[in-house]
C-alpha cells in the first residue's frame, strides 16, 4: 500500500474507487473485471483514433524572421500553440513560424476536425497526422477567434470520430479524460475531473464558458478532446492557467454544445455571423431580486436598449430581467451574450422576462 500511495496521486486513487463501485461494466474489459482491475483501455482503444497531431507552418513576409525566447513568455494564461522546436533561452532566427496542436475527428464521413483557432491562425499549411501514422494536409472550412475554435477537412478512408455528450448533464465532480499531443511528443492521455463549470473573464472579447478541470493538460493539447467515462466529447481544450508553460491543474476547455453551434456557422458560412440582441446587460444579483421582490435566482438586467435594435423592435425596456431565451434559462449576462451571439441573423427567438414584478413573453428577430 504504501508503495501504491508513493506513485499515486489523491485523484487517481479516487478514480479507482469510483471504478470500483459505480463505472459501467462496457468501458472495462472482462479480463479486467475478473481480476477486479479498474482500467480505461477499452474506451481508449475506441476513441483515441479520432484525436489527431496537427502541425502548422506560417511562412512570414519578406525581410521578417520569427524570435523566439520562453523566457520572456510570461503570460498568465499560456497557449499551448507557443511551443516551437528548440524554443529555449536561445533565440532562434528563421523565415517561418511552427507549432504543434491537437484537434478532434467529429464527422468521419466528411473528414471533419474541430481544433483551436489559435492553433492554425495564419498557417500556411496545416497537417494533420492520425494515430495510425498516416499523415495528410489538411483543408480550412472555416475559424472564429470570439471562441477559439476552428473546423478543418480532411480526405481519407477508414477515419474515426468522437460523438458529442449531452453537456448540459455534466457536473462538477465528473471524471474526465483529456487526450492530445503534449510538447508534441506524441499523443498523451490524462485524467482527473470537472473542477468547474461556467467559468469566464479568461478574455474579456471572448465567448466564454468553460470547462475547468484539473485534468494534466500542456503546450500542444491545445485542441485536443475532453471526454466522459463513455468516451463521449464534452469539450475541446483550448488554455491553460501557468506561470511556466506547464500544468498547474487548471485548464479550461470550450463545451461541446458551443463547440457543435460554431461547426454549424463554419460549415455554412466559413465564420461565425453573431446575431446581436441590442442590448446593454449585466448580472442579476440576489440584492436586485430581493428589491423586486421575484421568486428567481437568475437572469441577465437590461441596463440600455440601442435605437433601431432588435431588442427595441421586441419591445424590450431597460430594467427588465431576462430569465429564459429560445426555451433556454439565462444563468447570467454573460450566458445571454454567449446564447445571442451564437445564433443565427434573422432567428426568431422567444423571451421570457420580468418587468415590474411580471412576468412577460416577447418575441425577437435576433439582428445583425
Amino acid at each position: 500500500m504504501r508503495h501504491q500511495l508513493s506513485l499515486k496521486p489523491t485523484q487517481y486513487i479516487c478514480l479507482t474507487i469510483l471504478f470500483l463501485v459505480s463505472i459501467q461494466s462496457q468501458a472495462i474489459s472482462p479480463n479486467a473485471l475478473q481480476q477486479g482491475i479498474p482500467t480505461l483501455a477499452p474506451m481508449l482503444e475506441k476513441i483515441i483514433p479520432a484525436v489527431v497531431s496537427i502541425r502548422v507552418v506560417k511562412y512570414l513576409s519578406s525581410g521578417v524572421q520569427s524570435s523566439v525566447n520562453s523566457e520572456q513568455m510570461p503570460e498568465r494564461v499560456r497557449r499551448y500553440f507557443d511551443a516551437l522546436p528548440n524554443a529555449g533561452s536561445e533565440r532562434i532566427q528563421q523565415p517561418y513560424a511552427t507549432g504543434s496542436g491537437s484537434g478532434v475527428i467529429v464527422d468521419a464521413r466528411d473528414g471533419l476536425i474541430v481544433t483551436n483557432h489559435h492553433v492554425v491562425e495564419g498557417a500556411s499549411t496545416i497537417m494533420v497526422q492520425l494515430s495510425d501514422g498516416r499523415s495528410m494536409q489538411a483543408k480550412l472550412l472555416g475559424s472564429d477567434d470570439g471562441t477559439d475554435i476552428a473546423l478543418l477537412q480532411i480526405e481519407g478512408d477508414d477515419l474515426s470520430e468522437i460523438k458529442f455528450a449531452d453537456v448540459s448533464s455534466v457536473q462538477v465532480g465528473d471524471y474526465v479524460v483529456a487526450i492530445g499531443n503534449p510538447f508534441g511528443i506524441g499523443q498523451s492521455v490524462t485524467s482527473g475531473i470537472v473542477s468547474a463549470l461556467g467559468r469566464s473573464g479568461i478574455s474579456n472579447d471572448r465567448y466564454e464558458d468553460f470547462i475547468q478541470t484539473d485534468a494534466a493538460i500542456n503546450l500542444g493539447n491545445s485542441g485536443g478532446a475532453l471526454v466522459d467515462m463513455e468516451g463521449n466529447l464534452i469539450g475541446i481544450n483550448t488554455a491553460i492557467i501557468s506561470g511556466n508553460g506547464g500544468s498547474n491543474g487548471i485548464g479550461f476547455a470550450v463545451p461541446g454544445n458551443m463547440v457543435f453551434a460554431v461547426i454549424e456557422h463554419l460549415k455554412r458560412d466559413g465564420e461565425v455571423r453573431r446575431g446581436l440582441l441590442g442590448v446593454t446587460i449585466t448580472d442579476t444579483t440576489p440584492a436586485i431580486v430581493s428589491a423586486l421582490n421575484l421568486n428567481i435566482s437568475a437572469g441577465a438586467l437590461v441596463t440600455s436598449v440601442k435605437t433601431n435594435s432588435a431588442a427595441e423592435r421586441a419591445g424590450l425596456e431597460v430594467s427588465d430581467i431576462i430569465v429564459e431565451i429560445a426555451g433556454q434559462s439565462v444563468a447570467s449576462g454573460r450566458d445571454l451574450r454567449n446564447r445571442v451571439g451564437l445564433m443565427l441573423q434573422g432567428q426568431e427567438v422567444t423571451l421570457v422576462l420580468y418587468r415590474n414584478g411580471e412576468r412577460e413573453t416577447l418575441q425577437a428577430t435576433i439582428g445583425d
